[in-house]
Order: C-alpha cells, then structure tokens, then sequence
C-alpha cells in the first residue's frame, strides 16, 4: 500500500512537472513572438535616414535600437546599421547627440546607452567620450551653477532648465553603461540630487518635502519657490507634499543600486518597501494609465539591477515579475507588434515611443541563460 501511495505522489509530481515545463515553453514561444513583432514594426517605421521617428527627435531611435540589441539583434543587421548611422548623424560639435536641442540631455543620454550597447569592437569609443563630457558638463553643481542648491548633481531636458529626476536617472545609466564605477563623482553627486527626491527625511534629503508624506516614493523635481497645494490637487498633498509615484519611484531605485547603495540603506529599504506595497503590471502606481509604458521599463529595469526574481508584495503575496509583466504586455500588443497608450501624456499614444518602452521591457523579461 505504502509503494502504491509514493507511486502515485511521484506521477503527481511528474504530472505538475510536466505541466510546468510546457507551460513555460509555451511563455517562452509567446514572449519571443510578442518580441519578433515588435521589432518588425519597429523596423516598418524607419525611415531612408536610419531613424523611427525624425519628427519627434533622436531618442525614440535610440531606445528602439537599444531594446532590439537587447533582444538579440545583430549590431551589423542592415536595419540596426542603418539606425546608428542615422544616430551618429545627430552627433554636434559640442558632442551631443540631439535634435532641436529642446531635449538635447534626455536625446544624448539615451544616444549614449545605445552606442555603448553597440560599442563591441570600440567603433564609437570617441564619439562616447565626447558625449560624455556633454553630459557631465550640463550637471548642477558640476558643469553648471545651480540657482537652487537642492538642485545640484541633476540635469534637466536641455540646458539652464530645472534638472528632474527622470533625466538625471537617465544621466546615471548612461554613466554605468560608459562603465563608470558607483564611486565614480558624477553619479555621486547625481545620487545627492536623487535622494532629494524622494519623500523620505534623511541626511540625504533635508528640504522642506521630505516629511510630508514620508512613504520612501520619489517625485519628479524639487520646487524652488513656494508652492500652491490647491494648484494641482493630484501631484500635491493638501499640507504641499509631493506625491511619488511608480515610474520614477522604479527609476530612482535602479540609480540607488547603480550608485552603489547597499541593501540595508533607509533609502533603498524605503523605496523597496514602497514598491511592494503597491506591485501592480496593470497601471503606473500614483498615476494610472499615464506613463505606463516608461513604468514598465523602469520596473523591469529596476528589478533586474536589484537581483530580483520574484518579489513579495506587501501583502506577502509572491510574484514572479518576468511572467506577469510579459503577460501584461502581451496582452496589450497590437495586431500590428506594437503598443500605445490611450492616455497622451508623455507622447504615449506614439506608437514608436510606446513600442521602445515595452520592448526594453520584454528584454528584462528574458529568461537568463543558465550558467555553464
């Protein structure tokens, strides 16, 4: 009776198993799917010039190359060529890569990760280094003389405009993917201006908005003069705090982890905390449908860099996030590989941006390759 029992225990295990592997089989068919077509409009939107979208600047080149080498797209396939032809063909004398010059920091900084992605056989190791110095040069602090101290160690989208926590994060990633080291000073400084962000009183983070709400998100930019709660009742606190929100609260913690921040820091045990108190792959936490595919990025982004596999939320419930937010994206795609957003905000409803996002996504999705 007792061989009869573990015989049985045994064809259940086998069972489960089995179905387990077929089922991860068929994610695996249908995420590589969800990919192929993605590049393929991606490819179906570049122009004679290399880029996906001359109209809106260089940056949606960048991110659509970078999420398909990502993927696995050769640096010599012809459309992948073609598209850093077109890019360095936006390298100025300044050594910025932009367009109109509006958003010449957020283009350059994502130029940057895109031909170090591509940089195997050192071809764009000059132009990286002019880009560099760019960068650097337009931070608070560093290159350039903030009007409001807080602001130091952040960049903005081009220029003397106010620095954000966006393109800063951006900064600190196109810095790490230069191979800069966690103590290298510019990501350092990028950090005290990241930790001023974030509502969460510390050493690190000593204005006036730091305690307000106290909940370890991070918001968009500092204020440097008073503000108006009643203003604009859903990014304010009736008593002027700033309300984090997903996307960044992702971004913020990534650069926490590139900037060498060890686990154990109030800082990235707050974010982490928040971040599990609100998982979600259906909306931007604080936001909704509003960024929703930069919030998948920055999550896939963030949790990837943190090591993590599964992520137990705070209701203790455990999430394999690779699998859900493949899903989630999957099921969002159009009939024609791509993705857009109904809401516009942050030109989401392009279909290229959108489409960029969420294949940057679905390459954190990737199942890693198992160690020889």
């Amino acid at each position: 009776m007792a061989r009869r029992a573990n015989w049985i225990c045994w064809v259940g295990i086998w069972g489960w198993l089995t179905i387990a592997t077929v089922s991860g089989q068929e994610s695996a068919k249908e995420l590589s799917s969800s990919i192929e077509r993605a590049i393929g409009f991606l490819k179906s939107q570049q122009g004679k010039d290399g880029m996906i979208s001359q109209e809106l600047g260089p940056g949606i080149t960048a991110l659509a190359l970078t999420g398909a080498m990502r993927c696995g797209e050769a640096i010599d396939a012809p459309w992948i060529a073609k598209g850093l032809e077109g890019l360095e063909g936006h390298v100025k004398p300044d050594g910025g890569i932009y367009g109109n010059g509006r958003l010449k920091n957020y283009e350059t900084c994502v130029s940057i990760i895109c031909f170090a992605e591509a940089n195997k056989n050192g071809k764009y190791s000059k132009l990286l280094e002019n880009a560099k110095k760019f960068v650097v040069a337009n931070q608070y602090g560093i290159g350039t003389a903030a009007a409001n101290k807080d602001w130091d160690g952040g960049v903005g989208y081009g220029g003397q405009g106010r620095p954000d926590l966006s393109n800063t994060t951006y900064l600190i990633e196109a810095l790490r993917s230069l191979d800069a080291g966690a103590d290298d000073p510019n990501i350092q400084a990028a950090l005290a201006f990241v930790s001023r962000c974030q509502n969460l009183p510390s050493p690190h983070n000593t204005t006036p908005f730091a305690a307000k709400i106290g909940d370890g998100s991070f918001y968009y930019e500092i204020p440097a003069e008073s503000i108006d709660p009643s203003s604009d009742p859903e990014r304010y606190t009736p008593d002027g705090g700033i309300r984090g929100y997903g996307s960044l609260t992702y971004a913020a913690y990534k650069s926490m982890i590139y900037a060498g921040l060890a686990a154990d820091d109030p800082r990235v045990v707050a974010a982490l905390k928040w971040i599990k108190d609100t998982y979600s792959v259906e909306d931007n936490p604080n936001m909704g449908e509003a960024g929703l595919y930069f919030y998948y990025q920055t999550f896939s982004a963030a949790l990837q860099a943190a090591g993590i596999n599964e992520l137990v939320d705070g209701q203790d419930r455990a999430h394999d996030w690779r699998r859900e937010l493949s899903e989630a994206l999957i099921k969002r795609q159009g009939n024609d590989g791509s993705w857009s957003n109904s809401n516009q905000r942050w030109l989401e409803n392009e279909k290229s941006l959108a489409t960029s996002f969420a294949l940057l996504a679905l390459a954190n999705c990737r199942p890693k390759p198992a160690v020889q």
